[in-house]
């Protein structure tokens, strides 16, 4: 599974509309409104980097009111059970 976080900026007035567009594309697993630089977050989960390439470039795009995407892959998921096995050997348990 590749994994990808995608930051979006919006035209004012229509954050709800275009994070309401993005959770009905295949691709997307979650959305966040978010403070700061960005408006949107948007995690990607697809099987292949062409899914990817296609999600990102064409479906997003295509969204009304969306001013500037940022995006970014992931190279390796952590979990709050994954980090509880790390500090258990990190520690010697």
């Amino acid at each position: 599974m590749i994994t990808a976080v995608v930051f979006l900026n919006c035209e004012v007035g229509r954050v709800h509309e275009v994070a309401e567009a993005l959770t009905m594309l295949d691709g997307i697993a979650e959305v966040y409104s978010v403070s700061g630089e960005y408006d949107i977050l948007a995690i990607c989960k697809v099987r292949q980097y062409e899914d990817l390439a296609q999600l990102v470039t064409q479906e997003i795009g295509k969204i009304p009111g969306i001013t500037r995407t940022n995006s970014h892959m992931a190279f390796r998921a952590y979990s709050k059970h994954n980090m509880e096995k790390v500090w258990a050997e990190t520690m010697g348990e």
